[in-house]
């Protein structure tokens, strides 16, 4: 993850207070993640850091665009992100603790914090769950002539509809 060293944001030469970074994400960063649900977009990522003595509260703010799959007709369709997120990272000198969603543990002897997986999860969690690129608000509607093949290639054979022969027994059988 070489490409992604732009994300690292080195902690020890901050002063204590408020400092901004912004990094901007585009298919480069998805590139990165090899089994990433999102490919392609472009977001601003705006990031608060505040450093404190023992710990570090980083706000972010995301907004952009990412290229989805349609779950539908499969052609490709812009989606709107905006998204805000906390993450607070505190300073510790035992190694026995660790990472949980809500809290980043970080050694006395670590110099840095890479955000680029938090920024990663923080955009896969705000691509809905099922894409369809005629939602309302999105100005694409689906390809019709994949629609159109769809229909001629899926399955409509009477003999699905008709039912099993040995499954007629059953229905002899009465309630008591």
């Amino acid at each position: 993850m070489k490409s992604l060293k732009q994300y690292s944001i080195p902690f020890t030469g901050l002063k204590i207070g408020k400092h901004q970074f912004a990094f901007e994400v585009d298919r480069r960063f998805f590139d990165a993640f090899e089994y990433s649900l999102v490919k392609d977009g472009l977001l601003s990522v705006n990031l608060v850091l505040e450093k404190r003595e023992t710990l570090m509260t980083l706000d972010f703010e995301i907004a952009g665009k990412i290229q989805l799959s349609c779950d539908k007709c499969l052609s490709n369709f812009p989606h709107e992100v905006e998204t805000k997120d906390r993450l607070i990272a505190k300073f510790t000198e035992s190694e026995d603790l660790v990472d949980n969603e809500d809290v980043l543990i970080i050694s006395k002897n670590e110099s840095e914090v890479d955000v680029a997986p938090f920024i990663y999860e923080m955009i896969n969690l705000s691509a809905p769950y099922i894409s369809i690129c005629e939602e309302p608000g999105n100005t694409p509607a689906c390809d019709l002539e994949m629609l159109k093949k769809i229909d001629e290639l899926s399955v409509e054979n009477e003999e699905t509809e008709q039912q099993d022969p040995r499954w007629d027994v059953l229905k002899n059988i009465r309630k008591n």
